[in-house]
């Protein structure tokens, strides 16, 4: 079985106060008040139609500054190794990211967004409206993250 490669271009660049990969919030549940704009290239704004009806959104990105890819990665949360799919590590196959963030205007090609936890000068890949209807899932369990505890994972995933 052949498969063709597959390319992206990107849509938007992420503005953000985040300038160092090492002091980012771990997700966007630690990154609640860094605010961020989301720039969208030009050619694609037609498509941010009716997208400030929705008070969250996913932003698909490509992790532009990541390392290689690794199949076993140690979590920001433990210190014990796990498989990378098993995780939300950058160092990735595939370097894409995927953030779910507050939607808090738009501005013409400019959205602004809270909870970021995206370095500055990110390549925005994709944009896709947060709907509770479809997206809201109560899981049954967590894997690993069952271990943490929420004070850890609350001291951990800020990283200031």
């Amino acid at each position: 079985m052949r498969i063709d490669p597959v390319s992206f271009r990107p849509i938007g660049i992420i503005h953000s106060q985040h300038q160092n990969t090492e002091r980012i919030p771990i997700q966007p549940v630690y990154a609640g008040d860094c605010q961020a704009q989301v720039e969208i290239f030009p050619k694609f704004a037609d498509g941010l139609r009716d997208l400030d009806g929705f008070s969250h959104i996913y932003l698909i990105y490509h992790f532009h500054r990541v390392g290689a890819a690794k199949l076993l990665v140690k979590p920001f949360l433990q210190d014990v190794e796990r498989g990378v799919f098993a995780t939300r590590s950058p160092n990735r196959p595939n370097p894409i990211g995927l953030s779910i963030v507050e939607l808090i205007r738009r501005d013409g090609n400019i959205l602004h967004i809270k909870g970021a936890d995206i370095l500055d000068g990110t390549p925005l890949l994709d944009i896709k409206p947060y709907i509770k209807r479809f997206d809201r899932i109560d899981t049954s369990c967590d894997g690993w993250q069952e271990e943490i505890d929420e004070a850890t994972a609350q001291m951990k995933g800020r990283r200031k």
